[in-house]
């Protein structure tokens, strides 16, 4: 159903993106991804790394690292998918928004809403610095 393939819109080291293998109804279970979860107060650490940009916040008191192909769906402000947390099989589940054609990239909303346009973290550093030299 779905495949790890090179994406245009990650502008990152590989550039990867989770990609339809075949027609996915709306409303379909894409992935099933497992939770690695772990304190927020050891959300510290990970920020330090890599990892920070990759992480989503698990209930109230943790965070957590998704496996499988959870951590490789890009964003969009107009997603073809969402995402669930399954606290009791320790699973973020993705299903299809709308219908997703074959050979066309999944992508969620990073804010964890379909209809959430507020800025993502990784770019607010970026549009106050931008702001600053606007002025």
């Amino acid at each position: 159903m779905i495949t790890i393939k090179t994406s245009t819109l990650s502008d990152g080291e590989f550039n990867r993106g989770v990609f339809a293998t075949r027609d996915i109804k709306k409303g379909e279970l894409i992935h099933e991804a497992p939770v690695l979860s772990y304190p927020n107060k050891e959300h510290e650490l990970i920020e330090q790394t890599a990892l920070a940009d990759y992480a989503f916040e698990y209930g109230k008191n943790h965070s957590a690292l998704l496996l499988g192909y959870g951590m490789l769906f890009n964003h969009s402000y107009t997603p073809n998918a969402t995402y669930d947390i399954n606290f009791e099989n320790h699973t973020f589940d993705f299903y299809a928004y709308t219908d997703i054609k074959a050979g066309v990239e999944i992508l969620i909303n990073y804010n964890g809403e379909v209809d959430d346009n507020d800025p993502l973290w990784f770019n607010k550093d970026y549009d106050s610095e931008k702001d600053k030299t606007d002025c």
